[in-house]
């Protein structure tokens, strides 16, 4: 009876996720058309109502550890599943993203990713886009602020090995800036290919910055080591509160 009572609680939660999108998109259009802070708000406030209404709906609070940066930096994350990407922009001042040319025609979300200044790039075409961005934060056409990448690419869910790629060096070389990288555990809690939502404490930390001008391939290396380790114990921590653990 439990287990189908939360099998409700999350279907319910998933569809006033997707109508409180529209609702927040609606209602900040006005701010959002006038100054590109309205859509930054209207972002950040929806990640925020979604930690929210997670917690009393279906029992799964989120917290952020570490030391959340403010300035110009790359963020490298864990992606396990949409809810890590809520936490980390509801997180940082000024996150966008690097996102995939076709979501600009997304209903809502494709608009206000513009808006915040999330980089549309065609498979192939990184490079050409990175380096567009980074002139226009030169020329002041652009606010310097955190960009968001997923190193390994995808969603990769709890215990999958998924090497991470060359790509994500590259911009760290271009970008010059230094790292942040991320860590979660999300993907115990928020399945990718279920609607099922257990409760518990999903978590997103934010670990020490690597450095800018390490070369390429050392810091890929350092930032797979640094990320998988850290994602691991929470992960265990996770496993320890569904009554996975030892």
């Amino acid at each position: 009876m439990r287990y189908a009572l939360q099998w409700l609680r999350s279907v319910v939660f998933i569809g006033q996720m997707y109508v409180a999108m529209l609702v927040v998109g609606v209602v900040y259009l006005p701010y959002a058309l006038w100054h590109r802070d309205g859509a930054l708000r209207a972002c950040q406030d929806y990640c925020r109502y979604v930690c929210w209404s997670a917690a009393w709906m279906v029992g799964l609070r989120s917290e952020v550890r570490g030391p959340v940066p403010s300035g110009g930096v790359l963020i490298a994350a864990k992606h396990q599943s949409f809810l890590d990407i809520i936490m980390i922009f509801g997180a940082l001042p000024r996150g966008r993203f690097i996102m995939k040319k076709q979501l600009v025609w997304a209903p809502i979300l494709g608009w206000y990713g513009l808006r915040i200044g999330c980089v549309p790039v065609d498979r192939g075409k990184r490079g050409q886009a990175i380096k567009a961005m980074v002139a226009r934060v030169k020329a002041g056409k652009q606010e310097p602020g955190q960009l968001i990448i997923y190193p390994q690419g995808t969603r990769v869910a709890p215990g999958v090995v998924k090497p991470y790629k060359a790509g994500t060096a590259a911009l760290y070389q271009e970008l010059g800036q230094d790292c942040v990288p991320v860590a979660t555990n999300v993907g115990m809690f928020w399945p990718r290919h279920s609607l099922y939502r257990k409760p518990g404490l999903a978590v997103v930390e934010f670990l020490p910055t690597i450095p800018a001008g390490r070369e390429p391939r050392a810091f890929l290396a350092e930032l797979e080591q640094v990320v998988e380790e850290a994602s691991d114990k929470l992960m265990a921590e996770a496993a320890e509160q569904l009554g996975q653990g030892k």
